[in-house]
C-alpha cells in the first residue's frame, strides 16, 4: 500500500459535473493498493495518515496532524500510485490491485477512517475524477507500509 499525501489549503473532487467530495484545510490523500494489501493494512495506513504530523505548532515545526488541527481528509483511490516505473517508458500496473478487490478494501478503508475521524471525503472508486487542490506549502509526502 502506497499513499501520497498532501498537505492543502482545499480540495475537491468533481464527477460528472458534480462535486463528490470536498474539504477546506486538511490532507488529500491519494490511495494506491497492492495485491497483497489487506484490511489490517488499510487500517494502519488510515492511522498512519490521521496521526502524521505535517502541520504548524504555535513555533512553526511541522508537530501537529490533521486531527489536531481539525482539518479534512480527502481520501482518493489511485491504482497509478502502484505503478512500476523503473524501466522502459511506459508505467506497469502490474503491482495493482485487480479493480472489484481493490474498490471493496478501499470501501472497508474509508469506513475505517470514518469511525476514526468526524471529516473524511471521498472521491468516487473507478470514475473519471477532476481533483482540485491549493497544496499548502507545498508539502507532499509518500508513506509505504513496511
Amino acid at each position: 500500500m502506497r499513499a501520497l499525501i498532501q498537505r492543502v489549503k482545499q480540495a475537491s473532487v468533481v464527477v460528472d459535473a458534480e462535486t463528490v467530495g470536498q474539504i477546506e484545510h486538511g490532507i488529500l490523500a491519494y490511495i494506491g493498493l497492492g495485491p497483497e494489501d489487506t484490511l489490517q493494512s488499510a487500517q494502519k495506513m488510515v492511522d498512519k495518515i490521521l496521526t502524521y504530523r505535517i502541520f504548524d505548532n504555535e513555533a512553526g515545526k511541522l508537530d501537529k496532524n490533521v486531527q489536531q488541527v481539525e482539518g479534512g481528509l480527502l481520501l482518493v483511490s489511485q491504482f497509478t500510485l502502484m505503478a512500476k516505473t523503473d524501466k522502459g517508458r511506459r508505467p506497469d500496473f502490474g503491482g495493482a490491485m485487480a479493480p472489484d478487490a481493490a474498490n471493496a478494501l478501499f470501501e472497508q478503508l474509508v469506513s475505517y477512517a470514518k469511525q476514526q475521524y468526524h471529516h473524511v471525503e471521498t472521491g468516487k472508486f473507478g470514475a473519471n475524477m477532476l481533483v482540485k487542490a491549493d497544496n499548502d506549502g507545498p508539502l507532499n509526502f509518500i508513506l509505504e507500509l513496511s
